[in-house]
């Protein structure tokens, strides 16, 4: 008992002094953006399917920015069946800089969110003037008025070819306060931000809500289409994109999803959809996974409740590493310390939503999302 307690620990030890400060939560958005003389071509692409809770905010809120260059949005309507394009335009208020794309049917291969960025980057660079940066945002995604020039003066001023924030998740729900700091927490500790930004890593990684994309950085890199069957979309574009040059991911609060997730199931099924994925749908790499965050999560506890001697000691002192690794996070989040504590059930839970990954896939549900299944058993 004391040899297993002791691995935890010095798992613990190695996650907090030596993977990039993840648990910092320090690289953000705060800095002052510098002025540009000239301010590039920005469009914004806006997948959206059945989305009418949301759009309107969403459209709202990038007709609204401040941005002092060309700006338009092009919402891709992916055979919405609740008039997510109608609410659109009501949104604009006739404004032109918005132009809808009726989503064609899904060809074989994509997966339906790839497929509209697809045809909404086509239309927006099929113009005489192309955009200079491309802004891939999701349909519940909310702006403030000033996130766009600092998106843009960054990546001007760090010549970046990927430039994407973390958005501040919906956080008002029992569930959402369980699941989603969490969520950010486990992310971070999978790319660390700081190893993320930096151009000699390999490691790569952004979050979909909010991507800027330098337009010729990704045609390089071969298009959209490079990525077309990835169901971790952002990550797989980070990837294609790094070898082109610096990328950025930090966290903000300037930018913010309202889709709610009201339930433990509606969680369930956002990290369902492509945990086993991100384990390349490798049985293996499944029970490795499992194993790991056994010993990781619930090992501490175990021993600090059931354990005896050193080995409850042991098992206290890193339940209390933990709890501390967590505070940052919750406080982005303003949730009470004590959901430290509550770190192992929450990881238990997420092990549990990884299995249910694996189950829907052998299934031939893998992958369902807004009525699709995009994950089956004939992928590699």
């Amino acid at each position: 008992m004391i040899v297993v307690a002791s691995i935890a620990l010095v798992v613990w030890l190695y996650l907090l002094f030596a993977r990039g400060a993840f648990w910092r939560c320090g690289e953000r958005d705060d800095s002052a953006p510098a002025g540009l003389t000239v301010w590039p071509r920005v469009a914004a692409i806006v997948p959206a399917r059945n989305e009418a809770d949301c759009i309107g905010d969403s459209i709202g809120s990038l007709l609204g920015q401040d941005y002092a260059g060309r700006w338009t949005v092009v919402l891709v309507d992916d055979d919405s069946a609740d008039g997510t394009a109608d609410i659109a335009h009501a949104a604009a208020q006739a404004d032109d800089r918005l132009h809808v794309v009726r989503g064609r049917g899904l060809p074989a291969g994509w997966t339906g969110k790839l497929w509209a960025l697809k045809q909404g980057i086509d239309a927006a660079m099929d113009v005489q003037e192309p955009p200079d940066y491309l802004l891939l945002t999701d349909a519940d995604i909310v702006h403030s008025p000033g996130s766009l020039s600092r998106l843009v003066a960054h990546a001007e001023s760090k010549r970046l070819v990927l430039t994407s924030l973390m958005v501040k998740l919906r956080c008002e729900s029992f569930a959402e306060h369980t699941n989603i700091p969490a969520f950010i927490f486990f992310f971070q500790m999978l790319y660390p931000f700081r190893w993320v930004n930096r151009p000699q890593s390999t490691v790569a990684a952004a979050a979909g809500g909010c991507m800027l994309v330098r337009a010729d950085a990704l045609r390089k890199a071969g298009g959209i289409e490079v990525i077309r069957s990835a169901l971790i979309d952002d990550c797989a574009l980070a990837k294609a994109l790094k070898v082109h040059g610096p990328i950025w991911l930090g966290l903000t609060e300037r930018v913010r999803s309202i889709r709610p997730y009201p339930a433990f199931a509606d969680i369930r099924r956002m990290v369902a959809r492509s945990a086993y994925a991100q384990l390349r749908y490798s049985p293996l790499l499944l029970l490795g996974t499992v194993a790991g965050m056994v010993l990781t999560y619930l090992v501490p506890p175990l021993m600090a409740i059931f354990g005896s001697g050193a080995a409850r000691v042991i098992g206290i002192g890193t339940w209390a590493l933990m709890a501390i690794a967590f505070q940052p996070t919750l406080r982005l989040y303003r949730l009470s310390p004590l959901w430290g504590i509550a770190l192992p059930a929450i990881a238990l839970q997420y092990m549990l939503f990884t299995l249910d990954s694996a189950y829907q896939y052998v299934r031939g549900r893998g992958g369902a999302w807004k009525g699709r299944v995009q994950a089956n058993l004939s992928e590699p």
